[in-house]
């Protein structure tokens, strides 16, 4: 998800409750809301969330509901010891919402489908419905999920065309600036960089601004600061829209019509988005080689350096040219 200092101090709380068996319904119930809430299991009848002031009245008001099902249970914060660690729990988090959000993402693309044969007035209800859901699941998304962002720009993208503007715009309706003003700018995106990010820092830094540093801030609650550029994350500038990843639409928006640098989107989209929209057979290898890259270095610079030297020798191989460096 990121580095681990952004998440020092971080502690946990955890919700311990047994249930008795009769109503039948009470589980079901018990289930249900800890879901909503957006806890993860972490032992039998143990539950985890950051712990904050609103985790804690979540897990207050239900305790009270667990006790008037005539059941018992305790909530206590913890630092964890031994046994299962931080980054554990985390990538609990992570699946967990990357399961939500990879449900709405398939309801997106199905409706994407009906699109073309559809009015727009059947359409406005699903979609709106979808940007509830999607918005009831980014706010139990404590650490910000690898699935946000393509999933936000599946949603925002129906949005956009159902109001029939040129370009799909972020849920905010931010526009991206001229592709004339991208020079000597800081870009800001995610920790913990992975296929889409990196290569969107490569094709940044070759193509579109030279001088360009790069920021890495935490997944969730980020401000922006004045003269910065976001790119794959929440609300970013350059992100997902619809179904193109942060790459693709970072070509369009500096208007990079080069052939080599098209099909390098292609396999970016299909490794980040996993839904063979191109079939481009080089993904397998390049997913290996990034999550190689990925997984020997925590630094997020070397992740990238690393990185630009693959998409280098791509860029290579598909444009027989060699790149300004």
């Amino acid at each position: 998800m990121g580095n681990d200092e952004i998440f020092e101090g971080v502690r946990w709380l955890l919700l311990i409750h047994q249930l008795p068996t009769k109503p039948a319904y009470a589980r079901v119930k018990i289930w249900r809301r800890l879901k909503g809430l957006g806890a993860v299991t972490v032992k039998n009848s143990v539950y985890a969330l950051p712990s904050s002031v609103e985790t804690r009245e979540d897990f207050a008001w239900l305790i009270k509901e667990i006790a008037e099902l005539g059941g018992e249970g305790f909530v206590c914060e913890a630092t964890l010891v031994d046994g299962l660690n931080d980054s554990e729990v985390r990538a609990l988090f992570g699946i967990a919402r990357d399961e939500d959000y990879a449900e709405v993402a398939a309801a997106a693309r199905e409706l994407a489908a009906k699109y073309s044969s559809s009015s727009r007035a059947e359409l406005a209800g699903p979609v709106a419905r979808l940007r509830k859901q999607l918005d009831e699941i980014v706010a139990i998304d404590f650490f910000g999920a690898d699935g946000r962002e393509p999933t936000e720009g599946l949603v925002s993208g129906l949005e956009a065309d159902l109001q029939q503007e040129e370009e799909a715009m972020s849920a905010e309706g931010s526009q991206s600036p001229p592709a004339g003003k991208l020079q000597n700018r800081v870009w800001v995106t995610r920790q913990g960089v992975q296929i889409d990010r990196i290569a969107s820092a490569w094709l940044i830094r070759r193509f579109i601004d030279g001088q360009a540093r790069f920021k890495f801030v935490p997944g969730t609650g980020y401000v922006a600061q004045p003269g910065e550029l976001r790119f794959d994350m929440f609300e970013g500038e350059f992100t997902h829209r619809g179904d193109r990843c942060s790459f693709e639409v970072l070509l369009a928006e500096a208007a990079l019509d080069d052939p080599a640098l098209a099909a390098i989107g292609e396999i970016v989209h299909d490794i980040d988005l996993k839904d063979r929209k191109y079939g481009r057979e080089e993904a397998a290898g390049i997913r290996t080689l990034i999550a190689g890259i990925a997984s020997s270095h925590n630094d997020d610079n070397q992740r990238l350096e690393r990185g630009a030297a693959v998409f280098d020798d791509l860029y290579r191989s598909f444009s027989g040219k060699q790149v300004n460096k």
